[in-house]
């Protein structure tokens, strides 16, 4: 585990020798010494010590990685730590997430309303009918310009636009 004469970075940082035991040598090396000494700053050796023992070995060096990971997060951010960093990464796959639906949905919109399109059109007594619902405004239907995204902003940002008004 240990070759003789070396310390791992713990044993370095807390000035002692190294057991052959140590419960800090196999996660935190003597060629890593920045990753203890965060660790340190934000745990503390002792309880770092205490936690690694209390799980099985197969679990340890997870939970060591898990630990440094927010001992950084905590140096970098000392209200939230990761927690913060996990909250914006949720943020932002909801934000994903809305902007899929709404596209998905301006798609739904678009096809189903160029399918009743092609309804009218193929079916010639259909044609008539269609023609005299202009009391309708009918401009949604047919996309204004290529910004599907805009289209969908001007719609749900003005009350008054006309696909609302039936």
């Amino acid at each position: 585990m240990i070759v003789s004469g070396t310390r791992c970075a713990a044993c370095k940082y807390l000035r002692r020798s190294c057991p052959s035991d140590c419960i800090f040598s196999p996660y935190f090396p003597s060629n890593n010494p920045q990753r203890f000494a965060s660790v340190h700053r934000i745990f503390g050796a002792s309880n770092v010590g205490k936690m690694l023992q209390r799980l099985p070995v197969e679990l340890r060096a997870e939970a060591a990685d898990a630990i440094h990971f927010e001992a950084k997060c905590r140096m970098e951010f000392p209200v939230y730590g990761c927690v913060g960093i996990i909250s914006q990464l949720q943020q932002q796959i909801q934000n994903v997430e809305t902007q899929l639906a709404i596209t998905r949905a301006e798609i739904a919109f678009i096809t189903s309303n160029s399918a009743d399109i092609n309804v009218v059109q193929e079916q010639p007594h259909f044609q008539e009918e269609y023609s005299n619902l202009n009391h309708f405004n009918h401009s949604f239907i047919q996309p204004q310009n290529d910004n599907i995204i805009g289209q969908y902003d001007q719609m749900t940002n003005n009350s008054s636009s006309n696909w609302m008004n039936f």
